[in-house]
């Protein structure tokens, strides 16, 4: 892989007291280079790895069921394993990837796990769903390993097979809380799903508003409307200068909230959100800069979908790998896919230099050395035990950097360069001086 620093890097942020990290932009120029690998077979799923020539690797999302669906992640783990393929493989074995709808139930997700330990799958990879209850177990059992996972349920967060390159909702919401806090906001009201994750979101954002003073209200909102009209006129209010309005619902029902915000037209209300709720494609379905969104203020775990880092996965979306499928490269869902497919890259080059094979054992082994991995998208990413995060819940949690985003001219772009670190808050402390 090779990399180099994107102008918007060597700006300082002027008059910030925030710890912040450079965004390291890799432009990759082939995907997944087939010499970096190498893989044996080794005996039961304890410690699968190929079966004769092959690797194989899973990655599930929902399809078919509605809002929750992210199709375009499975279709760019084809993609990725076509691409791969089509330049020889890895180190001369072909990479097989399977990919599973898991229809957004337990039972689905269950059953794709079971079908990833029935392959004698190396890794799980990039995946989505909210039922980690159902299928953490079924991988733990097998000794598989999960990398990247949307991060939707608390097992991704504790599990550890579990190997999340993002941190979920619970970053995201307390990035939208800092975010507002230096945007001047007097009051925020948050909507989110009445639901117990819902609820722990509530607190994160209390602690990130808590430092400045700012008075947040709860606003619980069904996870499925047509009309979110009372919700949205609750979230507004007075409609008073220094009033701002954060979203936290899933991105079907943000759409249909924002129907109801641009007709209710708040004059002084700003408005805010984080990525998954809102994306490119969707400021671009709302009318750019002339509709609700216009001006908003968006958390995300990533730089925009426009930075140069994401070359690479533009270059695996426009090859004919894709079979004709849409892979919208601004969904944040594609965006893990992309991320966790190069944090197996990079484990396995490491594995390689090293002289061993790829195995389930060897891939955990390496994540869970404390050795970091870079992959030039977001910062190093280490699981060993001294980045774990103090906290019973979610000590897997090892990315507590997010960005922070604006929409100008119609196009979700960087509000400063940098990551900004909301570790503190996940962990209920202080702000750093």
């Amino acid at each position: 892989m090779t990399s180099r620093r994107d102008p918007f890097q060597a700006r300082p942020a002027i008059g910030r007291r925030r710890r912040r990290r450079p965004i390291a932009a890799a432009a990759t120029a082939a995907v997944l280079f087939p010499t970096l690998f190498s893989a044996s077979a080794c005996g039961g799923p304890a410690d699968a790895s190929t079966s004769g020539a092959d690797l194989t690797v899973m990655t599930w999302a929902p399809s078919g069921t509605g809002s929750a669906d992210r199709p375009g992640m499975t279709a760019l783990a084809s993609a990725i394993g076509q691409d791969v393929n089509t330049k020889g493989g890895l180190n001369g074995h072909r990479l097989r990837v399977i990919t599973c709808n898991e229809h957004n139930t337990a039972d689905g997700a269950r059953a794709c796990a079971q079908q990833a330990v029935d392959a004698k799958a190396v890794a799980v990879i990039g995946s989505y769903s909210q039922w980690g209850e159902a299928f953490m177990p079924v991988l733990e059992r097998a000794g598989i390993p999960l990398i990247g996972g949307y991060g939707l349920s608390q097992p991704e967060f504790a599990s550890p097979l579990s190997y999340p390159v993002d941190g979920g909702l619970p970053a995201l919401i307390a990035g939208s809380g800092r975010q507002l806090v230096d945007a001047g906001c007097k009051s925020v009201s948050v909507v989110r799903p009445d639901t117990p994750a819902g609820d722990s979101l509530l607190g994160y954002l209390g602690t990130a508003l808590r430092p400045a003073g700012i008075k947040l209200l709860d606003v619980k909102a069904p996870e499925q409307s047509s009309d979110y009209t009372p919700v949205a006129r609750k979230a507004i209010g007075k409609d008073e200068p220094g009033n701002c309005v954060t979203s936290a619902l899933a991105a079907v029902p943000t759409g249909n909230l924002l129907d109801s915000y641009r007709r209710l037209n708040p004059k002084n209300t700003r408005l805010a959100s984080v990525i998954g709720s809102v994306q490119q494609s969707v400021v671009d379905s709302t009318g750019g800069d002339s509709g609700p969104l216009g001006g908003a203020y968006v958390a995300s775990w990533y730089p925009p979908e426009s930075a140069k880092i994401w070359d690479g996965l533009r270059g695996v979306v426009r090859t004919d790998t894709t079979g004709g499928s849409t892979i919208d490269v601004s969904d944040p869902g594609v965006q893990t896919t992309w991320v966790a497919y190069e944090v197996f890259r990079v484990a396995a080059q490491k594995l390689s230099e090293a002289g061993k094979s790829v195995t389930t054992k060897t891939v955990t082994g390496l994540l869970d050395s404390g050795e970091g991995i870079d992959v030039g998208i977001t910062p190093p990413l280490n699981w060993g035990t001294t980045s774990m995060l103090p906290s019973t819940a979610s000590p897997r949690l090892v990315n507590t950097w997010v960005t922070y985003q604006v929409v100008k001219n119609g196009r979700m772009t960087l509000q400063q360069p940098g990551f900004v670190d909301v570790r503190w808050v996940l962990t209920g402390g202080r702000p750093p001086a």
